[in-house]
């Protein structure tokens, strides 16, 4: 085992070259590019044995991995953003075929308007595809969980694909210290993959057939939420397993100060470390608040979720996406995950939008909210983190915009 700064992006592609990859369709797009660079110069130098393919558009780059995939080969991609909605017709079809494979997504916000930083609208759109979801906090984690993603993808009892996130930008170019395990350590963790079914000349299979009527179409389906529900199970196997062989452990969900926390606030993905850096400062002044951080989206661990808030005095999500005309998407499924029992009181925050950054004011005001949530009940309704400062800067870049097209002549 070897310790070197790396980058989110280059320890997504150790990942998969520690994975042994067979097969990589790719196509560019910032910020996940880097990590195809990576991958394109170790086969180009011969020390990582795949194929590695640029395609016409992520649709095909999709269509490219699903077909690999069928036919027994352990296969790899990425993608960002409007590359990943661009291929969303094709998430829903590889995990219709069962077929397992790993698919890196960097977030970045969706346009319009068009921006570079991340946000997490790209990667939850695919949340209902039959794709599993992990997020990562960390360099660190971004390799591990590819590694356990594949374990987890080829379960017998799984079978589905799977979608590990990382945040662009804050860590796909964040360099951070990334412990790397050998080939031989890695190799008695993951096996070489077995396909269960594959296509090949002498094995005619059909796949992906049409079923016309409802009946089997919702067969097929259900099939899928009952692998997707062993998923959880195969989880925490394999992740009991990572962390005997490696010293790291990672569950569906990571607490934070949790034990004696009358108070908790939830988030997901990187953001996640300034919210443990608050959670501290907030401590140091006698409140008795912890974090609970989302990893596992799909399948998503509502009975853990329950066990761990469901007796605190209030709890505050803070969604870094938003569901136009409903609101944070992430505080829907704690919510509904709360559902057994009386919930403690709820309130919705939604922050970090196109990359914004938290503010250590915010999170002062997120706890006085959760004081008063203990008597007001909570609400359903999302508040903004935006400060007034930042509302006033735009409304002045507005007018200027304004005063700019009213003097522009005419042609």
């Amino acid at each position: 085992m070897t310790r070197e700064l790396l980058t989110g992006n280059a320890a997504a592609a150790w990942g998969a070259r520690l994975a042994e990859v067979d097969y990589i369709p790719v196509y560019p797009i910032t910020p996940q590019t880097e990590v195809i660079e990576a991958l394109a110069q170790w086969v180009a130098e011969g020390t990582l044995a795949a194929r590695l393919v640029t395609m016409d558009s992520e649709h095909s780059m999709l269509t490219a991995a699903g077909a690999a995939a069928a036919t027994g080969a352990r296969v790899f991609t990425a993608s960002s953003s409007q590359g990943l909605v661009y291929g969303l017709e094709m998430l829903y079809t590889i995990a219709g075929w069962r077929v397992p494979l790993v698919l890196l997504n960097v977030s970045r916000a969706l346009a319009a308007p068009i921006t570079l930083e991340p946000d997490h609208n790209d990667v939850l759109a695919a949340r209902d595809s039959g794709f599993l979801q992990i997020h990562a906090e960390s360099c660190q984690e971004v390799l591990d969980s590819v590694l356990m993603a594949y374990r987890l993808s080829e379960h017998a009892d799984v079978l589905l694909p799977v979608l590990v996130n990382l945040d662009g930008f804050y860590l796909s170019f964040t360099r951070e210290p990334v412990e790397l395990p050998s080939v031989e350590e890695v190799r008695e963790f993951l096996p070489p993959h077995k396909a269960a079914h594959g296509f090949s000349a002498s094995h005619v299979l059909a796949q992906g057939v049409a079923v016309l009527g409802g009946t089997g179409y919702s067969f097929f389906k259900y099939q899928m939420q009952r692998a997707a529900e062993a998923a959880l199970t195969a989880h925490d196997a394999i992740a009991g397993e990572f962390c005997r062989r490696f010293g790291r452990c990672y569950g569906a969900v990571e607490s934070y100060r949790l034990d004696d926390a009358d108070w908790v606030i939830v988030m997901s993905n990187s953001f996640s470390t300034v919210g443990k850096e608050e959670v501290a400062r907030l401590r140091a002044r006698g409140e008795k608040v912890g974090l609970l951080r989302l990893r596992l989206i799909r399948p998503f661990p509502d009975q853990e979720i329950e066990w761990l808030l469901g007796d605190r005095r209030a709890v505050a999500v803070i969604d870094q996406n938003i569901s136009i005309g409903k609101g944070g998407i992430l505080f829907s499924e704690v919510a509904s995950a709360l559902r057994g029992r009386t919930p403690p009181p709820l309130l919705s925050f939604i922050g970090g939008l196109g990359g914004r950054r938290f503010r250590s004011e915010e999170f002062d005001t997120i706890m006085a909210a959760l004081h008063a949530a203990e008597n007001d009940g909570g609400s359903v309704e999302p508040t903004l983190l935006y400060s007034e400062a930042e509302y006033r800067q735009m409304m002045e870049m507005l007018r200027i915009a304004q005063q700019g097209s009213a003097s522009t002549p005419e042609k």
